[in-house]
């Protein structure tokens, strides 16, 4: 592929999605747009995109962004922030939300749905305590692909090795030959909807947690500081954000500060005390 061509396919994609693709990520584009090509026709990959800069139709250009956003995801993922929702957000939302009896929880880039199939079992087994509750679980990704999978719920054997504690395994899912799939008393716990970080969430109404784990790091500084100015938006005056162990708001955003002694997560700042810090 010559540096022209992956020169397009990168301002492509970053357009389209947000996502930053640097000089050293030739070799990536080019293994992941190989099978798009063979299927077109087109045999390889430099021959796909000389096509596509003649003709950027839309379903092509979903399937080169779909092909490059990263899906890499497992249950319960690095632990400690599920641990925190249960022993700390969850605990807190209970109080607060003690008179409406109602939470909203958003997993942005939620891959093919082991993250909000996480939260929707901690929330299942905290039952007796969110008795009378209704809680909202909703997961969005900018590649239809990921969602159709999430959807259905059906992970192989390696997939539910990671991170999956057994007896969740053998409480909520159920085994259809060499692959496991989630019952539906948890799979209904979850919306799952298509939705790109780039536009205003404000249609996705509003929410007590967001999670936004390990997708800022694919962002410019500018594009990170408009997702997480977005999601303040749309997030309660005391609600939290969930962001990966390798990101953070700090010289991003001033619309969030870090939970003391809560690493990973993030509280919104009261706009009353930003007016007075400027």
């Amino acid at each position: 592929m010559t540096p022209q061509e992956f020169d397009f396919v990168a301002k492509l994609v970053r357009k389209e999605c947000g996502l930053v693709l640097s000089a050293d990520k030739a070799y990536l584009v080019e293994s992941r747009l190989a099978p798009i090509a063979r299927k077109q026709g087109c045999g390889t990959a430099d021959a796909f995109v000389r096509e596509l800069m003649k003709d950027t139709r839309a379903d092509r250009v979903r399937e080169v962004v779909e092909a490059m956003v990263t899906n890499e995801t497992f249950f319960f993922r690095d632990k400690k922030p599920f641990d925190q929702f249960k022993d700390y957000v969850l605990p807190a939302l209970l109080k607060a939300r003690a008179a409406r009896k109602q939470i909203r929880i958003w997993c942005a880039a939620s891959s093919t749905g082991q993250e909000p199939y996480s939260i929707a079992m901690l929330c299942k087994e905290a039952a007796a305590q969110l008795a009378g509750w209704r809680v909202e679980i909703l997961a969005t990704d900018v590649s239809n692909e990921v969602l159709r999978i999430a959807k259905e719920g059906v992970y192989s054997q390696f997939e539910v090795q990671r991170g999956l504690p057994i007896q969740l395994l053998v409480k909520y899912f159920v085994q259809q030959g060499d692959k496991w799939q989630l019952k539906p008393e948890i799979r209904s716990m979850v919306s799952y909807r298509p939705f790109n970080l780039l536009t205003d969430p404000a249609s996705l109404g509003s929410f007590d947690v967001v999670f936004c784990r390990n997708v800022l790091i694919y962002f410019d500084t500018d594009t990170k500081t408009r997702i997480l100015d977005g999601i303040a938006k749309v997030l309660a005056a005391d609600g939290h954000l969930y962001l990966g162990g390798a990101e953070t708001v700090l010289g991003i955003s001033s619309r969030f500060q870090p939970v003391p002694a809560q690493r990973g997560l993030y509280a919104v700042v009261d706009p009353g005390a930003m007016r007075a810090a400027g």
